[in-house]
Parts: C-alpha cells; structure tokens; sequence
C-alpha cells in the first residue's frame, strides 16, 4: 500500500515527465515492467523455439526408439509406427480444435470454439512475450507426446486402427479437458495447483490411461509366464539418452521464459534423473545380484516424470529428494503391478509415469515450502500450516485428474472396441503386428 507522501512524490514526477514532451515520447517507445507482456521478447522467442525443438526430440525419435527396443523384434516397427503416427493425428487435431479447447477462455471445465484453426491469431500475435503460434506449437508437442507414452500400456496387441481413432478421441476428450482445467484458466490451477510441467496434464493421465487400457484389452499371449524380454537394448537406451536431453526443453520450456526459472529448472530436472536412475540401479543390484540398463534407464524416466510438476517450485536439494523417491517407490510400483495384480501394462507406464507423476505432484507442494533448510522451493508456500494447505490442492488435482481419466479413457475404448475391435487375434499376435499390420519387417534375415 503507498503511503500519501508517496503519492505526491509520484505525482509530481509525473507531472515533470509530462512537462517535457521528448521525455515523455522516450518512456513510452522503452519497454518497462509494464509493457512487458505487450512486447516480444527476443531471447525468451529463442529460447522457446529451442524448447519446442527438444520436446519434440523426445518424442520422435526419443520414446520411439525407448519403446521399440523395450518390445520383441517381431514389432518394434508397429511401435515406431504408432509414435510416427501420433505425431501426425495428434498435430492436425490440435491445429483444428485440440489448442482451442485448452487455451480459450471458455469456462472453468474446458475452452470454448473462439481459437479454432488459429482464428484471431497470426505471426504478431503474442502469448506473454512470445509469439502465440510458438507457444500453441509449444503446447502441441506436449499434446503429441501423451497419447504417444500410453501405447507402453496396450503395446504388442492392439489394432492400429483402433489406436488411431483411440488417441484422436482421448486428445480431444481427456487430454485438452484436463490441460484446460491446469493450465488453460480452468478450475485446479485457480485453486493454486502446482504443476509447472506436466505431472497431471501429461504424467498422470498417461499412467492411468495405460493402466485402464491394460486391463480393458487383457494381458500379452503368454503373459505372465512367458519371458518377453527387450529385443534391443542399445535402441532403449539410445532413446533413453535422447529423452533426457529432451526433458530439458520439457521442463526448461515451460518457464516460458530465458530466465532463472528456466535454469533452476534444468537443474533440478538433471539432479531427479541421475538421482532416480542410481537408485533404481541400486535396488535391482541389491535384489537380483546384478545392475541392469534396462533398470538404470527406467530409474532416469522415472526421475524425470517425478521432477516434472515440481521443477519450477523446488530447488536441488529437493530435487535429490524427489529423484531418490521416484527411484524407490516406482521400482516397487513396477513390481507390484506385475507380480502382484498380474496387469500386463506392458512397458510399465503407469508405475513409472502415472506414480511418478501423482508422487512429482504431491511432493511440489512440499518441497515448495521455505521452511526445509538447503531442501526449500523458492517461496511460494511459506511454513508449515501453507504447505499442509498447498498438499490438499496438489492431493484434490491428483484425484481428479485419475478419476476424470479412468472414467474417460474406459468410455473410449469401449466405444472404439464397438466400432473396430481393439486387439488383434491370437494368430496374428503369434506372427507379430509389423507383419499383421504394415507387411514389413523390422529386420531383414542375413544370407
């Protein structure tokens, strides 16, 4: 609040500027805090190109090349395929109606028509200090990547047919709804939620859809006794170093600006990888007598899903923490999924994305707090009573944000079990889908 002497001081300076027309013309052609929204930003512009550049990298050819080398050689061109595929539906989806209905005003629950095929925006337009065609290009590569980690949960067995038309019906009926409701003016981030990347909008309501997805169309043909091991471990693991680089954009990108934000972001998105990726490493080498790749690369996805909502708000010490975490508790996720329930969520989606994001979202209301020494967030919860406060609105976005999912993805796949069939049959998932579906081959024979 200003005290009265200093709104006499204010006014009389600006009755001096005013007093002198080439000084009055000069403040307003410099661009100052209060211009700043209506100005492009030149390294913010760069910055974010860069970013979108990388988020796409994740996805082609990064979770392509992770995912293909996870299934057996018989179809790792379907997998490549579904990730290609994706990029393409989910693209032109977005274009026409995806963007409009996340980023439009609408109401509280989803955006309205007003954005469609970029009515009302061009080259000039702005979002904040960018462009807004980047930021919508932005937000498309977000888009593309979810559907594209759900195909872990079905992978080996569904129809691509039915993939397509699944994913073009959960992008526009799951995906931009829930982005909406956290970061399109909707109704959680109102509330304050945290989720500076993704860990609702992309982590949890992948896990959960593959998780649904797993259950609806039934377990692999010989699942859980058959070994069904990688194929080809040098491809996950060249994917996976091409996810991590990736994530920088991922997590860096979303400050939407070239600034400290971006940088602390990158940080502490490095420190949850390694951190997740050693521990998983350890856990495996404890139980099993043997560090695996496989094991070191999922403990780094699952660092790096965890960190996601939380990677504006906290700082590295809370970020060991979160990657030490994500390391521990997604290992036995995995686990218990597979041993336990026997669900065949194939390529472990839901315990390394979706737990990883619901325990990402739940620790950023923690670890956001100044009251936790070298382990502090920057401030934007303040003491005990807050940070109790701020974990009730990350648990109420959490259980939306699943039940909103399951419910939804359920309803899809019935429906598009109705309309295509879902799964191929026995005979042609014994042959392998890249033959079934695309008449190719992944590997040609030597002679």
């Amino acid at each position: 609040m200003q005290t009265p002497q200093r709104i006499t001081q204010m006014r009389a300076d600006l009755t001096q500027i005013a007093s002198q027309p080439f000084l009055l013309l000069s403040c307003l052609l410099l661009p100052g805090t209060a211009f700043a929204e209506d100005v492009l930003q030149g390294a913010d512009t760069a910055w974010i190109l860069t970013a979108t550049a990388l988020v796409l990298f994740m996805t082609l050819p990064g979770l392509a090349l992770f995912y293909g080398g996870l299934v057996r050689s018989k179809n790792v061109l379907s997998v490549l395929m579904q990730c290609f595929a994706i990029a393409g539906v989910v693209s032109i989806l977005w274009l026409v109606v995806g963007y409009s209905l996340a980023f439009s005003t609408g109401n509280a629950w989803i955006g309205d028509f007003s954005k469609m095929m970029m009515a009302g925006i061009g080259r000039d337009t702005l979002s904040g200090g960018i462009p807004e065609p980047l930021f919508m290009l932005f937000q498309m590569t977000f888009a593309i990547i979810t559907p594209a980690l759900i195909i872990g949960g079905f992978a080996e067995r569904m129809k691509f047919s039915s993939m397509l038309l699944f994913s073009a019906l959960w992008l526009i009926f799951v995906y931009a709804p829930v982005t909406h409701w956290v970061w399109g003016g909707g109704w959680l981030g109102a509330m304050g939620l945290y989720d500076f990347a993704g860990g609702t909008v992309v982590h949890i309501t992948a896990g959960v859809a593959a998780l649904v997805a797993a259950i609806v169309l039934g377990p692999r043909r010989g699942f859980p006794n058959t070994a069904m091991p990688p194929h080809n471990m040098t491809m996950t693991v060249t994917g996976a170093g091409m996810l991590w680089v990736g994530w920088f954009g991922f997590n860096g990108g979303s400050a939407l600006a070239a600034n400290g934000d971006a940088g602390m972001a990158m940080l502490v998105t490095h420190i949850s990888a390694a951190t997740g990726a050693m521990v998983w490493m350890t856990m495996e080498w404890i139980r099993f007598g043997k560090p695996s790749a496989l094991g070191a690369v999922t403990g780094m996805v699952a660092g790096l899903g965890t960190i996601t909502p939380a990677s504006g708000f906290v700082g590295p010490g809370g970020a060991l923490i979160i990657g030490l975490a994500a390391g521990f508790v997604c290992f036995y996720a995995t686990l218990y999924i597979k041993k336990v329930l026997k669900i065949d969520d194939s390529l472990d989606v839901f315990p390394v994305h979706g737990v990883g994001g619901i325990l990402g979202t739940l620790m950023a209301g923690v670890f956001s707090a100044t009251t936790l020494g070298v382990f502090s967030g920057y401030g934007f919860a303040d003491g005990i009573s807050s940070m109790g406060g701020q974990v009730w609105v990350q648990l109420i976005g959490v259980v939306a944000t699943i039940a909103f999912t399951a419910v939804v993805t359920w309803i899809i796949l019935k429906l598009v079990d109705a309309l295509l069939g879902l799964r191929v049959s026995e005979e042609e998932e014994l042959q392998g889908l890249d033959i079934v579906l695309h008449d190719e081959r992944g590997y040609d024979k030597l002679h």
